[in-house]
């Protein structure tokens, strides 16, 4: 009796395993973050509508912290994301500033440019 409990409980514990990792593996994603995973993708295979030394003209779209803890902008270049540090104070979201593009992060889906002035 006791062996027939382990071996059913064992049996129930694999099935929810594998049930588990398929979703995980085959698509058990929400829309959203399928949608977040094509667009990352998609930013892989294009070239950068940037390049090293431009001058844009750009909006924060926001704002966030780098690992450093230096605040930086976020903005976009035809959905080319670029993160502008070395920002003065009193800007804001929506703000529109030129920026300069310093590099690009290892698989050039984003870049680093730095505060040039306001626009």
């Amino acid at each position: 009796m006791i062996w027939a409990t382990a071996i059913a409980l064992g049996v129930l514990a694999t099935v929810l395993f594998a049930s588990w990792l398929i979703r995980r593996f085959r698509g058990g994603r929400s829309s959203e973050q399928r949608e977040s995973w094509e667009r990352h993708r998609e930013a892989q295979e294009r070239d950068p509508p940037v390049e090293i030394g431009d001058v844009r003209t750009v909006a924060i779209e926001e704002f966030t912290t780098h690992h450093s803890g230096e605040r930086q902008a976020v903005c976009k270049v035809e959905g080319f994301v670029v993160f502008v540090e070395d920002l003065p104070g009193g800007l804001a979201e929506t703000d529109v500033i030129r920026a300069k593009i310093l590099s690009f992060n290892r698989g050039h889906t984003s870049a680093t440019a730095t505060f040039v002035d306001r626009a």
